[in-house]
């Protein structure tokens, strides 16, 4: 394998002189340059970025970890981090907690082992703060995205309660009294707020909450299938629903379908996240969106102030705004 002596001896001039070239650390002529790029690409030379990171204490990479990066709102998120991260030159390492706290734990782990610079993270249901603690003690900046901790830092996600209790609201307006939630795991942050927002607005209508209308659990397309099946099952079935991600929009979908129920006829629907390409479901589906693109941006930007020492001692809790759009599937014929 080739060495930056190899290098350096075809090119005519000194490793340090290579070293500046490849790390861009000084400015070097342009004849110089030309013949050290033609030497590296003669030789195959490839820079040792272990080495590297080591000697300069930084390694240009980013952890992110997410629940799912197949869910939409986190795949926007994504997307978003790792636009803010390449103008920025660093590269993304990505790990999926799949909701699972031990899983999570190790993806923290192997990210610390790799040394990247920063993380960020959607924490997982039950996080225990104290791995968070820790690695943000041992000197790598933490970021939370999308979801709350009881750790002092940074976070960006999305007003979350007020969209819901609006949603809800307008489902009343239109006269649905039996409204049922399809929430999920209330140990996740962003639905527990979400469930918060459900019950304002049924207090706000002077609506007794049942409990019967909440479906619980791990919020995942299956297991909320079966809960909705039970749920019109009930003496009294809900007249509206309304689920708190999309995965939960699915799985009440799923089992209208199973009941060969339809919205809005058989009962009105709308959904926290939703789905992709919107309009082109029948009916169209009424959905709260949030800007999960600008959620990974600007969870990136908050990370660099860190990074680049901007930042102070104080932490920004950053909340953007989600846009409701009103569809068929509410009884809303016509709605944009």
């Amino acid at each position: 394998m080739a060495t930056i002596v190899d290098v350096a001896r075809l090119a005519g001039v000194s490793t340090s002189t290579v070293s500046h070239v490849v790390n861009g650390t000084r400015p070097v002529g342009e004849e110089t340059t030309r013949r050290v790029l033609e030497a590296i690409a003669t030789t195959g030379y490839r820079q040792d970025t272990l080495a590297r990171s080591l000697r300069r204490a930084r390694t240009d990479s980013v952890g992110v970890i997410v629940s799912d990066v197949s869910e939409p709102a986190f795949a926007g998120m994504v997307r978003g981090v790792e636009h803010a991260a390449a103008e920025a030159g660093y590269t993304l390492l990505l790990a999926n907690s799949g909701e699972d706290e031990a899983r999570q734990r190790l993806a923290i782990e192997v990210l610390a082992a790799r040394r990247v610079d920063g993380l960020i993270i959607a924490p997982a249901a039950r996080t225990a703060v104290h791995d968070l603690e820790q690695v943000r003690q041992g000197g790598t900046p933490i970021v939370l995205m999308d979801r709350t901790a009881r750790l002092r830092t940074d976070m960006v996600g999305v007003e979350n309660a007020a969209p819901m209790r609006d949603l809800v609201l307008h489902l009343i307006d239109h006269g649905h009294r039996r409204v049922a939630l399809a929430a999920g795991d209330l140990a996740v942050s962003t639905i527990a707020e979400r469930h918060q927002g459900y019950l304002e607005a049924l207090a706000e209508a002077r609506i007794k909450p049942a409990d019967e209308y909440v479906l619980t659990g791990s919020g995942r397309a299956e297991d909320v299938r079966d809960a909705t099946r039970r749920l019109f099952d009930l003496r009294r079935p809900p007249t509206a629903v309304v689920a708190t991600s999309t995965e939960a929009a699915a799985g009440v979908l799923e089992a209208a379908s199973d009941l060969g129920l339809s919205t809005p006829g058989d009962f009105a629907f709308g959904t926290f996240d939703g789905f992709a390409h919107a309009d082109l479901f029948q009916p169209r589906i009424t959905a709260v969106t949030q800007p999960a693109y600008d959620i990974g941006l600007t969870a990136m930007q908050l990370l660099l102030r860190r990074l680049t020492g901007e930042a102070g001692v104080r932490s920004k809790i950053v909340r953007l705004k989600p846009e409701i759009s009103y569809r068929d599937s509410c009884g809303c014929l016509g709605a944009v």
